[in-house]
C-alpha cells in the first residue's frame, strides 16, 4: 500500500511495485504526492497476473520473482537474493504452492536455521528475502496477506543498535597512523588508495571506480559517480546516487603526487585504450578488489595490527574518528553518503560525544545586546540596564535586570507557543 510522508521539507510517496520492491518519489506539494499516491494504488488494484497459476509452487514462483525484480535492482542484490533462495529457502519449501505456506511452517524453518548454529544475521536475512518475495506475491493475487511480515521481531532475529555497533570493527587514531606509515613502507604502490578509503570513507568499489575526472583538487573534493561490484561490473554507488566529499590537505597532496606519476605511465607504457581510472594495475586496468585485501592483510601483519581489519573497516575508521573528534554527524552522513542521519547514528552512535564540556555554563549565560533587543521587540536596549559590554557582564547583573526589561520576552515565547497547548512539556 502506498502512503505518503513528510520528510525534509518533501513530501515523499512509499510504496512497493509488483515484485515486492520498495520505491520512493519526492513532492513539492502535499496535493501532487496525494494524486501519485491514488495513482500507484489504483494500478496495485488494477494489477493482474495471468501468467501466474494460482497453484504456483515456491521454486516456480521464485523465478518469476526474480525476473520481475531483474530490471529494478543491483546485480549483486539480485545475486544474493538467488543464492540465499538456492542454499535455503527452496530446498525446504520449492514443491509446496505458495498458498499453502504457513507462518507456523516458517517460524519452524527459522529457528531451525538458527539452531544448526548459523548467524542470526544470516537467518534474519533468509527472512526478510521470504518476505519481500510474498509482498510480491500479494500484489500477484496468489496470496491475501504475508506469512513472513514480522517474523524478524518475533523470533528476536533483529539486532539491536548497542550490539551492532559492537560488531563495528574499527581503528583507533593510532592504529590508523600506524597502518599508513606501514603502507608507504612496505607497498608504495597502494599507499594513494588506502590513504583515500581512510581520508574520504569511500567504500573499495568506489575508490576503484574513481578516474581523474573526479578530482579537484582545487578546492580539495573528490566526486563519487560510480562504483564496481565484486563481479567487477560497473554500477551506481550503493546509495543510487552520487556524492561529493572533502579531502584534506595532506591527503590532496598525496594525490597531486599520484596524479603526476599517473600521467607518466600512461605515457610510458601507452594506456590509450584504458579509460583514465585513478587506480590501477601495471596494465593500466582496475585494480582487483581480492588483491587488495591481499596487500592489506600483508601490511597487517607488517605492522602487527589484528587481521579482521578489512578495506570496509577503513570506512568504519574515518567514521568512528570523525565523530570521536567532536564532528557533526549530519557532515559525517554527507561524507559517508547515507540516506539519513538515523542511520549515521544507529550504526557509529557509540563514537559520539556523549558529553559536552561547558555546555550547561553556555546555556545559563547572558544572551548579546542584540539578542535582547530583539527580545523585547526594540532596536534599542533600556538605558542604564546593559551599558557595558556583553562580553564582561557578569551572571551576578541576572538579578538586576528590571522586569520590565525581561518581560517582552516572555510574550514573545508565548505567542510563539500558539494557543491550545500545542507546546512540548519536554
Amino acid at each position: 500500500m502506498a502512503c505518503v510522508r513528510k520528510r525534509r521539507g518533501k513530501y515523499v510517496v512509499d510504496w512497493r511495485d509488483g515484485a515486492g520492491v520498495r520505491h520512493w518519489k519526492s513532492f513539492d506539494k502535499k496535493g501532487d504526492a496525494d494524486t501519485f499516491r491514488n495513482q500507484v494504488g489504483l494500478e496495485a488494484r488494477q494489477r493482474v497476473s495471468p501468467t501466474i497459476p494460482a497453484s504456483s509452487t515456491m521454486a516456480e514462483y521464485a523465478e518469476h520473482w526474480k525476473r520481475l525484480i531483474g530490471q529494478t535492482v543491483k546485480p549483486r542484490t539480485l545475486a544474493r537474493y538467488s543464492e540465499m533462495m538456492r542454499l535455503h529457502v527452496l530446498p525446504q519449501f520449492g514443491k509446496l504452492r505458495v498458498r499453502d505456506l504457513s507462518r507456523g511452517q516458517l517460524k519452524l524453518f527459522l529457528t531451525e536455521k538458527s539452531s544448526v548454529g548459523l548467524q542470526k544475521r544470516t537467518v534474519r536475512n533468509i527472512q526478510a528475502v521470504i518476505r519481500v518475495m510474498l509482498n510480491a506475491a500479494i500484489e500477484d493475487g496468489l496470496i491475501a496477506a504475508n506469512p513472513a511480515a514480522n517474523l524478524g521481531r518475533a523470533l528476536k532475529l533483529t539486532i539491536s543498535k548497542t550490539t551492532r555497533q559492537e560488531e563495528i570493527k574499527a581503528m583507533t587514531k593510532v592504529q590508523r597512523q600506524h597502518f599508513l606509515a606501514t603502507v608507504l613502507q612496505e607497498a608504495p604502490r597502494y599507499y594513494p588508495l588506502f590513504f583515500v578509503l581512510a581520508g574520504t570513507g569511500e567504500r573499495l568499489g568506489e575508490a576503484l571506480a574513481l578516474q581523474d575526472g573526479d578530482l579537484d583538487l582545487n578546492v580539495q573534493t573528490i566526486r563519487i559517480a560510480r562504483a564496481f561490484s565484486e563481479d567487477g561490473t560497473l554500477d551506481t554507488p550503493k546509495s543510487g546516487h552520487g556524492r561529493t566529499v572533502d579531502l584534506s590537505q595532506a591527503l590532496t597532496a598525496v594525490l597531486a603526487r599520484h596524479l603526476k606519476t599517473m600521467k607518466q605511465d600512461r605515457l610510458k607504457h601507452n594506456w590509450t585504450d584504458q579509460a583514465p581510472w585513478l587506480f590501477v594495475t601495471k596494465n593500466g586496468t582496475p585494480l582487483d578488489p581480492a588483491n587488495v585485501r591481499r596487500a592489506m592483510n600483508s601490511v597487517l601483519k607488517k605492522a602487527k595490527l589484528p587481521l579482521h581489519f578489512t578495506p570496509h573497516c577503513l570506512r568504519h575508521t574515518y567514521a568512528s574518528i570523525l565523530l570521536s573528534e567532536g564532528v557533526p554527524a549530519p557532515y559525517v552522513q554527507e561524507q559517508l553518503g547515507h540516506a539519513t542521519i538515523e542511520l549515521t547514528v544507529s550504526t557509529y552512535g557509540r563514537w559520539l560525544k556523549k558529553k559536552a564540556p561547558g555546555a550547561l555554563d553556555r546555556l545559563d549565560a547572558l544572551p548579546s545586546q542584540s539578542e535582547r533587543a530583539v527580545a523585547r521587540g526594540s532596536k534599542v536596549v533600556a538605558e542604564g540596564a546593559f551599558a557595558q559590554n556583553p562580553q564582561t557582564e557578569s551572571t551576578s547583573q541576572l538579578a538586576e535586570i528590571p522586569w520590565k526589561v525581561m518581560e517582552p520576552a516572555t510574550r514573545i515565547e508565548r505567542a510563539t507557543c500558539g494557543l491550545r497547548n500545542r507546546c512540548s512539556a519536554n
